[in-house]
């Protein structure tokens, strides 16, 4: 196979305009908030529901900006264009290299890794559950899961004809994987946070 051959189909590049859409207005949301914070600390933001349901300990807590002192929603705003603009540039048909590929495929898994370590601070060190982070997780979860076994059972990443097809049965379970990643998460809330009990 070429490096000039490796396009998805246009419903992976559709998946990835609308996450991307979803991730970058959280992170909007998210910047105008440590804003607010920044000019206000004691300002009342619209995402704080209750101590355990807010976003307010989230951006002012040390895990709030982890890189160089900028806070995390300033990297979403970046990063969040990077799959939108890999999937209009499918849909216009654009046919990108095997380095491209991995290189997104990277990024993607970085995302992946950042969120994770950011859900484990929130679930067992912060004790909330920010609904606009939420919404990122929610959406780099399926958004890794779909480009890597996109790169896998296409070939970008070589992993032999076995590995292909394993991967390419994968791929039509994406949103079960999602669910169930999810499941993993709510599990693991509900274990440390007792999030039921405290909703009730």
């Amino acid at each position: 196979m070429s490096q000039a051959s490796f396009r998805p189909s246009s419903t992976l590049a559709v998946f990835l305009i609308i996450f991307g859409v979803v991730g970058w207005i959280s992170a909007f949301a998210l910047t105008l908030d440590k804003f607010a914070l920044l000019e206000d600390p004691n300002a009342v933001l619209n995402c704080n529901i209750s101590p355990l349901v807010q976003c307010g300990a989230n951006l002012n807590s040390p895990e709030g900006a982890v890189f160089f002192d900028v806070p995390n929603p300033l990297w979403g705003l970046g990063g969040f264009v990077a799959p939108i603009a890999v999937g209009v540039g499918v849909l216009a048909g654009a046919r990108f290299s095997r380095w491209f590929w991995i290189a997104f495929n990277v990024g993607v898994a970085g995302a992946l890794a950042f969120v994770i370590w950011l859900i484990a601070q929130s679930i067992f060190k912060l004790g909330t559950l920010c609904p606009w982070c939420m919404a990122v997780w929610s959406i780099t979860i399926p958004m890794f899961w779909a480009v890597t076994l996109y790169t896998l059972k296409s070939g970008v990443i070589p992993i032999g004809d076995r590995g292909r097809r394993i991967a390419s049965a994968l791929y039509g379970w994406v949103p079960a994987i999602t669910v169930a990643s999810y499941l993993v998460v709510a599990i693991l809330a509900q274990l440390r946070l007792n999030v039921l009990q405290s909703l009730l």
